[in-house]
């Protein structure tokens, strides 16, 4: 091993996602959510950044999306001004043309071909579920396996997709996931939604376990009044759970959602629902009340007033409340950490131990989606009630 490679030390690395870094090149393994499909219509491109990069995602004439550089190779002009032009993007500047793959296939005011060919970054991408995902890492690209499950397949149910900014670290997220006890304070502060009050029992106190599974973690919670809350977490940043139904008559839907890290004090938040329910009405006011957008209100939820906000609104402002307080970056070295905080402790054990093997030069663990379902139980319906 190279003396000069950095080595995991703690939690100093845990927040981290440029391409340099122990933890960017370990995400860069994985499928990453980067935006709603909705957003990129066909013949149209458009900036975003993902762990740290600026890049531009497109659309091509057939509706097949494509994600390449942030900027033309040649006077570096940012290229989602540019035009599309089949499945290829030209710079407005001066007409250089690049395929999907971010090769440059045509310069016009050249006209003797280059020695070397032209290259900006170009990564695969796979829609799903109304998500576009794209795989920044070394080629070949895994399968597109690993973030599915079944729940958000099935043709029957409703799916709705959300995408939200928040102002702080991705791992805070992920870390937030694996806290299964803030559900008996978080989401009982300011406003007692059902979501909180269904699951926490009256502020009870869970009993916790977790085992590390193929995909990730799985999470379980049992309160003292036969309450058993699994969460089924998905590596590197995933979670799926069960939350209140579209109103108080309405069963339980699922979420999976990811903390997509912009950089390392910044992260898109994407949401999977799936529900049963076949109300027309009741579906569109449910996508409608998905546009919250915590950054849009931030003096107002700091103030500590709620008001207004739908089910699943409450349960997105209120973990944003727990983790953006904690700062843009936790100080983790301030922290003074307890016995219900088994699950964070486990999370990073895990994170530590992926990081070790990147540094050191090694295969890191193969995750894969697990082969049978997990039965993930809604509250009593005594406690929903």
């Amino acid at each position: 091993m190279d003396g000069n490679v950095e080595r995991p030390s703690g939690k100093r690395h845990l927040h981290e996602t440029g391409p340099q870094t122990l933890m960017g090149r370990l995400l860069r393994h994985f499928w990453h959510p980067v935006a709603l499909a909705v957003d990129v219509p066909a013949r149209s491109a458009r900036a975003i950044r993902i762990l740290s990069e600026d890049l531009t995602l497109y659309r091509g004439e057939s509706g097949r999306p494509y994600l390449v550089g942030g900027r033309c190779a040649h006077r570096c002009t940012v290229l989602h001004t540019g035009i599309v032009q089949g499945e290829d993007i030209s710079c407005m500047y001066h007409g250089w043309r690049y395929d999907s793959t971010g090769l440059c296939k045509d310069i016009p005011a050249e006209k003797q071909p280059r020695a070397k060919p032209v290259r900006i970054a170009g990564y695969p991408v796979h829609e799903y579920c109304g998500l576009i995902f794209a795989y920044m890492g070394p080629l070949p690209a895994p399968e597109f396996e690993l973030p599915r499950k079944e729940i958000f397949e099935d043709t029957s149910r409703a799916i709705i997709a959300k995408r939200e900014f928040w102002d702080c670290n991705w791992f805070q997220q992920v870390e937030n996931s694996m806290d299964a006890v803030h559900l008996s304070f978080a989401h009982m502060w300011g406003i007692e939604g059902q979501f909180g009050s269904a699951i926490s029992g009256g502020r009870q106190i869970p009993d916790l376990e977790y085992e590390e599974t193929s995909s990730g973690i799985r999470q379980i919670a049992t309160r003292s009044n036969g309450n058993v809350r699994i969460s089924d977490w998905t590596f590197p940043n995933n979670n799926h759970i069960v939350v209140p139904g579209l109103d108080k008559n309405s069963s339980w839907g699922h979420v999976s959602v990811w903390a997509t890290p912009v950089d390392d004090e910044n992260t898109m938040r994407f949401r999977l629902y799936s529900t049963d329910e076949t109300d027309p009405t009741k579906i569109a006011k449910a996508r409608q009340d998905q546009k919250f957008e915590p950054l849009d209100h931030v003096e107002k939820l700091f103030s500590g007033d709620l008001s207004g906000l739908s089910e699943q609104a409450l349960i997105s402002a209120q973990d944003y409340l727990a983790v953006r307080g904690q700062g843009a970056i936790c100080d983790r070295d301030e922290e003074n950490l307890s016995a219900s905080d088994a699950g964070i402790i486990f999370l990073r054990k895990l994170f530590l131990r992926e990081l070790e093997a990147i540094s050191r030069g090694q295969e890191t663990k193969t995750w894969a989606r697990l082969a049978d379902k997990v039965h993930l139980p809604p509250p009593p319906v005594a406690a929903v009630i």
